[in-house]
């Protein structure tokens, strides 16, 4: 498994946020890392899934960012080219939002989007 050097902007990146959150929810799931892909799915189009797990599937890249280990599906990898992952707070409300230049449009759920 090859961890792959990224920049910022070009792949995918991960806000300060999103790192710590998603590093207490690998240790509390007893994981190691956090896989991520995306499935044709909602209201829209296409849906974002992640998952904690231990190993990563046969055609997954690896990213790393400050010890936490993301997997991102291959075949998602166009469409997610450029995504920010952050964990925003707004109220009593905390969600992983998804900054993904690529979607031309939202559901007005927010759980899909259209490419």
């Amino acid at each position: 498994m090859t961890v792959e050097t990224f920049t910022p902007g070009e792949d995918l990146s991960m806000t300060d946020k999103a790192v710590r959150h998603f590093k207490r929810q690998v240790e509390k799931n007893d994981a190691s890392a956090v896989r991520l892909w995306v499935k044709e799915s909602g209201c829209s189009g296409y849906m974002y899934e992640l998952d904690f797990v231990n190993q990563a599937e046969d055609s997954d890249k690896t990213f790393e960012f400050d010890g936490l280990t993301l997997f991102v599906a291959q075949d998602a990898l166009t469409l997610l080219m450029g995504t920010e992952i952050d964990y925003a707070t707004e109220g009593v409300n905390s969600i992983v939002q998804f900054n993904n230049p690529n979607a031309k449009a939202m559901c007005g759920c927010g759980e899909s989007f259209v490419i």
